[in-house]
Parts: structure tokens; sequence; C-alpha cells
């Protein structure tokens, strides 16, 4: 008995809700709605793949390559691994106003930041600042863990380790003379990365919590110097860290080194020659890898991505052809069953 009523109690309560008697809606799917339903999709679809597909043709794009593998590339003697800070430079020309604002990147191809290895080869710990994994960091980050004299290495990890050193310098030749194009390098990582994800240690100053530490193998300066003339920009915070720590999805991939949006450049590059001139550190002939640098704006739909628009365009020209073919076989079909 006693079991009986601890069932009754459990039981939803008796209403249309709980017992699933509400009435419900059953659309009944006939020609009448399908075709319009596919004509009105497919027209809808090529109305935005050709908006996309015109403002990606509208962006300005300019990409150059700087590996040095050419004999003719002005960046082919740095290739030498016995040439050590190393100096190239490229000269360009712009034929119209390159409009503002101007976003500067480098790019990598056959570099797979999305290998498992790789990725997990890192400490937060020690990225969010706590002093405690300094000096054990951890072994997630071995073979990049100590250095050959057992000093711990901070950051540690490969991806660190393999973080981007080649700089650039861009200058406008104006009557003969070199005049130089400001390179804004604020804000250029994702704010989480830079408020939330990645923290510098409370020590003042910054350099006293890497005592008794190494810095990473292939960095040229320590991780509270990699940028010497902003002192808001060093350790984890480092913009140009934060940017490379981001890992990329493809092998081919571009990351954002700088914006061109002050002085006389707030409209964009006038046209003009131009001269970049390239501190060329970062080696890639040795996996086959490939350098450039691209400059490009931004419209309403990001970046220059002629895909997206050419899908739309594709998949609301289906769904055309789709309710053409759907109403010729009802056509057919209904006519032979009035006959």
């Amino acid at each position: 008995m006693v079991k009986q009523k601890q069932e009754t109690a459990n039981q939803p309560d008796n209403t249309a809700f709980t017992q699933q008697r509400l009435p419900a809606w059953q659309p009944i799917i006939s020609a009448g709605i399908v075709i319009p339903g596919f004509l009105i999709i497919g027209l809808a679809f090529i109305g935005i793949g050709v908006a996309l597909f015109v403002t990606s043709q509208s962006i300005q794009v300019l990409e150059m390559d700087y590996t040095g593998v050419d004999k003719t590339s002005p960046c082919n003697r740095c290739t030498d691994p016995n040439v050590k800070s190393c100096l190239c430079q490229m000269d360009f020309s712009i034929d119209t106003l390159f409009k503002g604002p101007v976003f500067f990147y480098y790019g990598l191809s056959n570099y797979y930041q999305n290998f498992r290895k790789y990725g997990v080869s890192i400490d937060y710990n020690q990225l969010f600042g706590d002093l405690s994994y300094f000096t054990s960091p951890s072994e997630k980050c071995s073979p990049y863990q100590y250095d050959n004299n057992n000093n711990p290495i901070v950051p540690c990890g490969a991806m660190a380790n393999s973080m981007f050193s080649d700089t650039f310098k861009l200058f406008q030749i104006v009557n003969g003379t070199n005049k130089e194009v400001p390179l804004d390098g604020k804000g250029i990582a994702w704010w989480t990365d830079s408020n939330i994800k990645y923290r510098n240690p409370s020590v003042t100053p910054l350099q006293m919590a890497f005592n008794n530490t190494v810095k990473p193998l292939l960095w040229a300066n320590p991780a509270y110097q990699l940028d010497p003339a902003d002192a808001n920009n060093n350790g984890f915070i480092n913009q140009d860290f934060l940017v490379w720590m981001r890992r990329a999805a493809l092998p081919n991939f571009r990351k954002l080194y700088r914006r061109i949006t002050s002085g006389d450049y707030t409209q964009g590059l006038p046209a003009g020659n131009y001269t970049l001139q390239i501190a060329y550190n970062y080696p890639v002939l040795s996996f086959g890898g490939r350098k450039t640098v691209v400059f490009s704006n931004v419209s309403w739909m990001g970046g220059k991505n002629d895909f997206l628009g050419i899908a739309y365009l594709v998949i609301g020209s289906m769904c055309i052809i789709m309710s053409i073919v759907m109403l010729i076989v009802y056509a057919k079909f209904r006519f032979s069953e009035e006959e």
C-alpha cells in the first residue's frame, strides 16, 4: 500500500502539458509548398552570394613572397644558415590608393600548428603568471622544458620556442628619401588572450620573476624584453607573442603583424613606391615552408573570401534547378493522372 502511494506521488500531474495532449501542428508537405519554397530560398541565396562575391572582389590585397628560394630574390642571401642577422629589402609600387585601414600580415605555408604534440607542448600555468611553474615547468613542454644545463625554460614548450621572429619596417619613397610608415601593433591580439587567458607575474620589475630561468632556445631576447620600446608590451602579454600562441587550423595561414592607421596614412597607403625592410631571422626551408607578407583591407564581411559568395551562388542555383525539376515532374504526373 505504501509503495502504491509513493508511485502515485511520483507521477506527473494530469494536465495537457505534462501528459503531452497539447494540440500540435503537422505541416502537410505538398508540391504547392515545396516548389515555391525552393525557388524563394534559391533566389535569396543567389542575392546573398552576389553581394558577398562583389564585396570580396572590392577588397584590395597585395601579397609578396620573401622566402628567398629564387636566386633573383632580394632575400636569397639570407637563406644561407651561416648568415646571421640578415637584412634584406623588397621594393614594390602601388598604382592607386590602398584604402585604409590597412592590415599587415605575415604568412607561413606548410607549417602545421595544428599538430597535436606541438599544440600540447605548452604550460598554461606558466603563462598565467604562476611563479611555482617557472622553476619546474610542465612535462608537456619536453624537450623544451630545460636547457642543456638543466635550467628551466620560461616560457617552455615547442609553441613558444618556435615564435615567429622576422621583423619589418615599411617606408614610402618620397622625393628620393625614405619616409617611414607608422605600424601600429597595439590591440592586434584577441582581447580574451591579453586580458584573461595570459597573465604576467605580479612582480616588479618583471625581470625579477625570471631569475634562475632561461629564455626559449630560439629567442633572441627573454620574455621581459620582447618590446624594449614599450614596458607594457612585455612578458606573456606581448601582442606578437599572443598572436603566435593562437594556433592556426590549417597548414597555410596568415597572422596579423601590424595595422596602418595613423599619421598621413589614416586613409590608406597612397599610390607610389615603397620599400619593405626585413630582418630575416625565421628559417622555413628546412621543412619546405614559404614566407609571405600581405597587405589587405577589409569590408563588412571581413577579409577577402571568394569561396563564401561562390558557395551561396552554387547552393542557390541548385535550389532553383531542383524547383524546376520538381515542377516538371509534378506537372507530368498530375496531367497523366487527370487523363
